[in-house]
């Protein structure tokens, strides 16, 4: 092929094959990866849903559900059940902001603050399962990010019903 051609079309029929769509090579990654954390996480207790909460705050401190959410692009729905177990495994506290009572705070506790520690191995073992280096894992991170927020601006820039 020249630098001039384009690549040859590919046949109408085919635009709707399985294979041929990247939400279903995404999902299929997704829940991949999903088994996977599912067994690494194991050893610590957390789901990957609570794992990412953990990160967060890890990464942020104390925040309001609102930002938690905001973090990991869930609802309150979502989130609030995940938060309740982590609370139940003493892992987190939740309390009433002092500055604004209609706003509730995700704490850490001293057993989610240590967690961390011990959490320190999950990325190196996905790393070791990927057998991607750590340059091609940055290189996917940026794709994938620029893909969202591609999709992101789409999404509202899209009418709600066709």
């Amino acid at each position: 092929m020249t630098a001039t051609s384009s690549p040859s079309p590919i046949a109408e029929a085919d635009w709707l094959r399985l294979d041929r769509q990247i939400c279903f090579s995404l999902h299929a990654a997704s829940r991949a990866f999903n088994g996977v954390y599912r067994l690494i996480l194991k050893d610590l207790g957390l789901t990957y849903p609570q794992y990412l909460v953990m990160l967060v705050l890890w990464e942020h401190g104390d925040l309001p559900v609102k930002k938690l959410g905001e973090h990991l692009r869930l609802d309150s729905g979502t989130l609030s059940p995940l938060v309740k177990r982590l609370e139940g495994a003493g892992l987190v506290r939740r309390e009433r902001s002092t500055r604004d009572e209609r706003s509730v705070e995700v704490r850490l506790t001293e057993e989610g603050t240590a967690l961390r520690e011990r959490a320190l191995q999950v990325p190196r073992r996905i790393v070791e399962v990927t057998g991607l280096d750590l340059d091609e894992i940055g290189e996917l991170r940026a794709r994938l990010d620029r893909l969202t927020s591609a999709l992101d601006a789409a999404a509202l820039d899209m009418p709600e019903h066709p």
